[in-house]
């Protein structure tokens, strides 16, 4: 099963990351969901988490929220992502999790607002996912 990733959907730097990672993420590992979709809701109460200010990583029956999400879902992506990632774990989580908390909090004002949505091409859309996955 590919690991997914649920992003905030109504949050446009959270699209804009899944595009990021979608773009260099070149075996196509992940698969994507908005956690306010009824797919993300599903993966959400599975884990018997809810929707939050955090990505969420579901890996291997794992999941995983704040640095961690974002450290191992850096690992499965290209140099030099994934050299970077991995060098993020020498940081203690306590620190990582204050830096992502401090972007996270900041998140709304990173990307502007935009008066259209940007439409993924059909090979990017085939990644995120419309019902549970098998």
């Amino acid at each position: 099963m590919h690991p997914v990733i649920l992003f905030d959907g109504d949050c446009l730097f959270c699209h804009a990351s899944a595009h990021w990672i979608a773009a260099r993420d070149r075996q196509a590992v992940f698969r994507f969901a908005a956690q306010q979709s009824a797919v993300g809701q599903a993966l959400l109460a599975k884990q018997e988490m809810s929707a939050g200010d955090s990505v969420v990583l579901i890996e291997n029956g794992c999941c995983y929220v704040k640095s961690d999400a974002v450290l191992r879902i850096g690992r499965r992506l290209a140099w030099p992502w994934n050299w970077l990632a991995a060098s993020g774990f020498l940081i203690p989580r306590l620190l990582r999790d204050h830096m992502y908390d401090a972007i996270a909090n900041r998140r709304h004002r990173l990307v502007p607002k935009r008066d259209h949505c940007q439409l993924p091409s059909p090979k990017l859309r085939a990644r995120f996912l419309d019902e549970l996955p098998q």
